[in-house]
């Protein structure tokens, strides 16, 4: 039948957005379905304390998709070289970009500024249309189209209805699919501070018994903090006030950028493991954290989305006249993305478990294991490699420049 969209994307957030970008200037009429305007003004006053660590692989996608030089000409952030090092021994890694000859290890992005550009580019493009405010109210799924109703009683007909909205998915609740995972006893709390020395383009993640502490480099020497501690002390490090805070965190972290000087706004969200049991169904694909949630140690949740976006796009775009909501189809994108998912989320989360608890055997052994990989230089810089998408059977958008 014919339908008012071939594609409609219920989340217009980073994931989202990137795959209408994917998209853009297709022959596919796609709506992308957002219930919060963002703000595209620029200079804004202070930072977002929501960042991603982008990797290049992802870098590539934003290029590949005309988005990166919107996010430049607002703000990014390098990264030459990272520093790993565990609180309970003398345990340590360091990766620097220069040993796989590269010009960086990947980008620490605020969200808001990711998210901006892909709008902004997004917008140049006749075959997309952006539906915000627009709140969603039911979905419905027959044989040959699928429908959303809007809250304001709008009927929208399409071809293939996409879940970019998030850990809490409304289409992946409507299509009854199942998920499996559970929650962290961790709370990342998130903020950017200033220090007395400047990061040299370093990053830098401190491994407690309480979780991971990341400092993660910003522009003019300031840095993106995601502590990952207790429940209950991440409450507490939000009541505090502001030098109190610091002082916290100076003594979490220790003395490695100088003095703790100030600090934005703080923000916190409960950190889970969640995978759902299918990305599709007839008319219906997730992708994202609709799809899959990770703990952030690694800085891959962003990551695994927009691959994952990049992915159903060329499957889409290869498709050669089949029909784009057909279950045979959208299982090509399934088959290619979850076992990547799967084998991500499994790693950080044995690092998650292996690194967060004070077990004094697995102390001594996380810290041997720190110790050999840093000296083991071929295997350390291959599992740089991978973790910043230059290997694996990645979509033909993550490469430089197709």
């Amino acid at each position: 039948m014919q339908t008012d969209y071939d594609i409609l994307v219920v989340g217009g957030g980073m994931v989202g957005a990137t795959f209408a970008c994917a998209l853009g200037g297709s022959r596919y009429r796609i709506g992308v379905i957002e219930s919060a305007a963002a703000d595209l003004g620029w200079p804004r006053e202070g930072y977002d304390n929501r960042v991603s660590a982008v990797t290049r692989a992802t870098q590539n996608v934003f290029r590949n998709v005309g988005a990166w030089d919107n996010m430049v000409k607002r703000r990014v952030q390098p990264y030459r070289e990272m520093h790993v090092w565990d609180a309970t021994g003398s345990g340590a890694i360091h990766f620097d970009a220069a040993d796989i000859g590269e010009p960086d290890l990947g980008l620490i992005i605020e969200n808001s500024v990711i998210l901006a550009g892909l709008l902004e580019r997004m917008g140049e493009f006749d075959n997309i249309e952006l539906l915000c405010p627009a709140q969603v109210r039911a979905l419905d799924v027959a044989s040959d189209h699928a429908a959303i109703v809007l809250e304001d009683g709008r009927r929208l007909t399409t071809r293939l209805v996409i879940g970019a909205d998030g850990a809490r998915s409304w289409v992946r609740e409507q299509a009854g699919i199942p998920t499996h995972g559970w929650r962290y006893d961790q709370t990342a709390v998130v903020a950017i501070v200033k220090t007395s020395l400047h990061h040299n383009e370093a990053c830098y993640q401190r491994f407690m018994p309480t979780g991971p502490l990341a400092f993660l480099a910003m522009p003019e020497g300031r840095s993106a903090i995601v502590w990952s501690t207790s429940p209950e002390q991440a409450q507490a490090l939000l009541a505090m006030e502001e030098r109190a805070f610091l002082d916290a965190l100076q003594t979490a972290f220790g003395d490695t950028l100088g003095r703790m000087e100030s600090t934005g706004p703080r923000g916190a969200w409960p950190l889970i493991l969640q995978h759902a049991d299918a990305y599709v169904q007839p008319r219906i694909a997730l992708m994202g954290n609709a799809a899959h949630a990770i703990h952030p140690l690694a800085g891959q949740g962003l990551n695994l989305g927009v691959s994952d976006a990049a992915a159903l796009a060329q499957v889409i775009e290869d498709s050669a006249g089949e029909d784009i909501g057909s279950l045979r189809l959208l299982r090509r994108y399934e088959r290619w993305r979850k076992g990547d998912n799967l084998t991500v989320m499994a790693a950080m989360d044995a690092f998650k478990r292996l690194f967060s608890n004070d077990i004094a055997p697995l102390s001594v052994v996380r810290n041997l294991g720190l110790h050999l990989t840093n000296a083991a230089i071929p295997v350390k810089n291959f599992m740089v490699r991978r973790a910043m998408g230059l290997g694996g059977d990645l979509p033909r958008l993550t490469r430089p420049m197709v």
